[in-house]
């Protein structure tokens, strides 16, 4: 980034509004939250190219992806009670506050993404509960704010645009800042795992969680990397990375697969999914549904197995007619996963790899959850197990 293009507002400018109610209810149970706020040198950025006319109406209010094709699939009705699983920047939240009498709980595990949605709970007229915790625990989230069963769960996958775009968050390899990586902002972080880990367990994670196929010689590269000095940065990381994989031309960048491996594995993303999924399969009224938007193959195919699966008609084999299949909990409302269209790839085009996939609730009782996946696990490799 070229100096002078931005600066920190030193003043420490209020995020929020001082006066609102739900920010000093957090603050008062959980402590200051620290969010940098950058102001642009506009002239200064313009010149360089850094802003285009409009890039800040854009950002001052977020649209999720597919937000309004998940919102719609989930047609919110009067009274209802919605979970925004993902809460974020609060795009879907928005949109299901739109319907009235709604009431609506997000949930997010990064503490930022709340503070940000204290002035959305103020507007909101009691409407709009936010709650610091992992998707994967929304059935005791809801359990806690006394409700039972809900009428429709959003849930949009992964990483954010927000957390993608502050340096200091060490998500992207375009940025260079910190290797962190967490959402949660709580445990080890991406540069304590580049640091302990195995060879054979980077190789493991890369391979598994970042589909990288060149994972063995970025694992090795790594290795020798840390017995020179400690890797700490993201450009560090990716400069090691770009070393050994090539890439042509209008190809992805050589360390994305890499670091969407470690994020992944670092937040246990997959396994969250997994447990989120079935919590909502025993959180949802009958006829209450389910959309979820994904970003990359591994988390569609989680989704759309766990849809399909729970979908299926009942039947067992006819070698072993006792095992009958347990009946379908939910039926599907897309054969085949919505993408976005033109019009929104060219507004975001982080928008390209999304998927949405949804499904109704039927009366059945929920399937058995399925056991997670035997991947590495964050814990494991920390203590060199």
């Amino acid at each position: 980034m070229q100096p002078g293009a931005w600066r920190i507002n030193k003043s420490a400018r209020p995020l929020f509004g001082r006066k609102s109610l739900a920010k000093r209810g957090y603050l008062r149970r959980n402590g200051p939250v620290g969010v940098p706020v950058l102001l642009p040198n506009l002239d200064r950025a313009r010149g360089l190219g850094m802003i285009r006319p409009g890039d800040i109406a854009i950002s001052a209010g977020h649209i999720s992806v597919l937000g309004r094709e998940a919102v719609d699939l989930l047609e919110p009705r009067i009274g209802g009670i919605y979970l925004d699983a993902t809460f974020g920047a609060g795009g879907y939240s928005r949109m299901l506050l739109d319907v009235p009498g709604t009431r609506v709980i997000g949930i997010d595990r990064d503490r930022t993404a709340i503070a940000g949605g204290f002035d959305l709970v103020d507007r909101s007229d009691g409407r709009l509960t936010l709650v610091e915790d992992r998707f994967s625990n929304l059935a005791q989230v809801c359990a806690s704010q006394g409700v039972r069963a809900a009428d429709g769960i959003v849930m949009d996958v992964g990483v954010s645009s927000m957390q993608l775009d502050e340096a200091g968050r060490g998500f992207s390899f375009r940025l260079d800042g910190p290797l962190d990586m967490r959402m949660s902002q709580q445990g080890p972080t991406a540069a304590d795992v580049i640091a302990k880990a195995s060879e054979t367990d980077l190789a493991d994670i890369i391979y598994i969680f970042g589909e990288e196929r060149h994972s063995r010689a970025v694992a090795r590269a790594i290795v020798a990397a840390r017995k020179q000095a400690p890797i700490t940065t993201t450009r560090t990381l990716a400069d090691i990375v770009a070393r050994v994989v090539r890439s042509k031309p209008g190809e992805i960048h050589p360390a994305t697969r890499t670091f969407q491996g470690l994020r992944i594995f670092v937040n246990a993303e997959l396994d969250e999914l997994h447990l989120a999924l079935s919590a909502a399969e025993r959180l949802l009224k009958p006829g209450g549904r389910l959309a979820v938007v994904s970003f990359h193959s591994l988390e569609d195919r989680i989704v759309k197995n766990f849809l399909v699966e729970r979908g299926k008609a009942g039947g067992g084999s006819r070698h072993l007619p006792e095992m009958a299949q347990a009946a379908p909990s939910f039926q599907l409302l897309t054969k085949r996963p919505i993408i976005a269209g033109d019009d929104e790839v060219a507004a975001n085009p982080r928008a390209r790899s999304a998927k949405l996939r949804a499904a109704e609730r039927t009366a059945e009782a929920p399937h058995a959850a399925n056991e997670l996946p035997a991947w590495p696990v964050l814990a494991d490799v920390m203590r060199g197990g």
